[in-house]
């Protein structure tokens, strides 16, 4: 059986391992591939794995695929309708980087807060070494002890994200278009989104991209915030209006922002955010830890051995 990963590199660059897989076909792994080559790369494999690369409705006409693994969460990239006409199953990987993504998301909060990476440098210079005091700062520094995090999808990673913000003393408030009440405390509550909006301190994103999440930071809901709120989007990059955001930043609305995603990734050298004030980008990494990625990699293998099993798992079509 003839197993093809069309995208490997940003899953195992080569701390990890392709045995399971290797146990299970005939295994070719690319780095990369772009869609003029898809068709001849997969030419004869029944299982194909993707993470990025497209898979769509002429090349899997085309194909003799009888499986295709998503190295993802989103699956978007896989027209899942022709596979599913074709008799292709599609698998995903639902829960993997939650406790990544969590983590990720308060250090972005944290860096908006103390600038640690900028002091770092401005020390590495020679600014403290030439400073009249024992100490100096370039930005407000800001204690999250009491403030209000809001944050917009309670779903997992939302969840762990709140676990977080709570033990650095904070409150939260959630939205989500799913409420369960069995998760509200003293330090967690469910709101409405403009509820929410007024009332935090900083909003963390970690909803999917759906018709009604698309643009939810955008001119309108940004008004509604709180003077100098601080944002942070470790989800999907189309949550928010970008050029919105940019005024915000400008204008002094919105105190400061981290988004580790953004409208069209790779970011685009016109991108509004790049180079605005009081907006750090990281480049889609809060999924990669190696951990996140082993746990990636292990649910992978289970889903196609599932499936070879006639007990497929994690289907989404």
């Amino acid at each position: 059986m003839k197993i093809v990963i069309l995208d490997g590199y940003t899953e195992n660059p080569g701390d990890l391992s392709w045995e399971g897989f290797e146990k299970l076909g005939d295994l070719t792994v690319y780095d990369r591939t772009s869609e003029d080559l898809i068709e001849e790369r997969i030419k004869g494999a029944e299982i194909v794995l993707t993470n990025k690369t497209p898979l769509k409705r002429d090349v899997i006409e085309k194909s003799s695929m009888k499986y295709i693994g998503v190295l993802a969460t989103g699956f978007n990239v896989v027209d899942v309708v022709a596979a599913k006409e074709k008799g292709i199953a599609v698998t995903n990987i639902p829960t993997y980087g939650t406790a990544a993504v969590a983590q990720f998301a308060i250090a972005l909060l944290l860096e908006l807060c103390h600038h640690v990476g900028h002091h770092n440098a401005e020390v590495q210079k020679g600014r403290w070494s030439e400073s009249l005091d024992f100490c100096f700062w370039d930005y407000p520094l800001i204690e999250l002890e009491g403030k209000t995090m809001g944050i917009i999808g309670f779903g997992r990673i939302g969840q762990a994200t709140a676990k977080i913000a709570i033990a650095l003393g904070m409150k939260v408030l959630a939205y989500d278009e799913y409420v369960n009440k069995d998760l509200e405390t003293e330090n967690i509550k469910y709101v409405s989104l403009d509820e929410l909006l007024a009332n935090s301190d900083a909003i963390s994103l970690h909803a999917p991209l759906t018709a009604t999440t698309e643009g939810v930071i955008n001119k309108a809901n940004i008004a509604k915030m709180k003077e100098g709120v601080l944002i942070i989007n470790t989800s999907r990059g189309p949550l928010i209006v970008e050029e919105d955001l940019k005024d915000a930043l400008n204008s002094g609305k919105v105190g400061a922002a981290a988004v580790d995603v953004v409208s069209v990734e790779p970011i685009r050298k016109d991108n509004p955010l790049l180079g605005v004030k009081n907006c750090i980008i990281t480049p889609h990494i809060a999924w990669a830890t190696k951990e996140a990625r082993g746990r990636l990699m292990d649910i992978a293998v289970n889903n196609l051995t599932s499936f070879l099993s006639g007990k497929p798992i994690n289907v989404v079509n």
